[in-house]
């Protein structure tokens, strides 16, 4: 009998290890909200995550120019991660990012200093070499969305979280065909601004800026289930 409910034992606490796994925060981009990770979402819960081990934090105004790195957009993926953290039986989290979110997450991440805890980190779609549209810093610099705190080429945000490690591995989803990241040109330095440094590995699909974020989910989740 004491055989019996030692082997049920290890079953049960070997089920809860298997149930354990990390917290995962969707960082939407500029100008977005929660509601475009319904995709990404939809396919964690198929995975058999339940909604409380998915954050997808609400950041940025309704006037996509006014928006930065800086100030009240760090505090609501700020604490997304935090929570997540806080709340994860694994004691690390997973990231993934789109477009602006992608170089928002990363600052927050290192800012809070929480790089030993995000294990894995997708980027999609962003731009962390900078914007062609932005055009070079300290020039042409119309909106915050592109001025110090912003992503035009060069801006002292972009030059302050670049080759920072923020993740155990990192990966990036990317197209040669966003209308966003390759107006004027997809490359900085001769690499695509959606390559991150460090990165384990890079996928491109032909799919525009929006349809990387809504068409990938499967990838998405592959990448961060090890």
């Amino acid at each position: 009998m004491k055989n019996v409910v030692f082997i049920l034992s290890c079953f049960l606490t070997s089920v809860g290890f298997a149930a354990c796994r990390d917290n995962v925060v969707l960082v939407h981009g500029n100008g977005g909200d929660s509601s475009d990770w319904q995709n990404t979402y939809s396919e964690l819960l198929n995975r058999g995550y339940s909604a409380a081990e998915i954050y997808r934090p609400d950041w940025g105004s309704a006037c996509v120019a006014c928006n930065n790195h800086s100030g009240r957009e760090e505090v609501p993926v700020a604490n997304a991660l935090l929570d997540a953290l806080e709340n994860s039986c694994s004691g690390d989290i997973d990231v993934i990012g789109h477009s602006m979110g992608v170089t928002l997450a990363i600052k927050e991440i290192i800012d809070l200093g929480l790089s030993n805890n995000v294990n894995e980190f997708v980027g999609i779609a962003g731009a962390v070499r900078g914007l062609h549209s932005c055009g070079y810093y300290p020039y042409n610099m119309y909106t915050s969305t592109c001025g110090y705190w912003g992503l035009s080429i060069g801006s002292p945000f972009l030059n302050s979280i670049r080759n920072k490690t923020f993740a155990k591995r990192v990966y990036s989803i990317k197209s040669w065909s966003d209308q966003i990241v390759c107006y004027g040109g997809c490359t900085v330095g001769g690499i695509h601004s959606s390559s991150i440094w460090g990165e384990e590995a890079s996928y491109n699909y032909y799919l525009g800026h929006f349809g990387l974020q809504s068409a990938t989910q499967v990838k998405q989740v592959d990448l961060i289930i090890p």
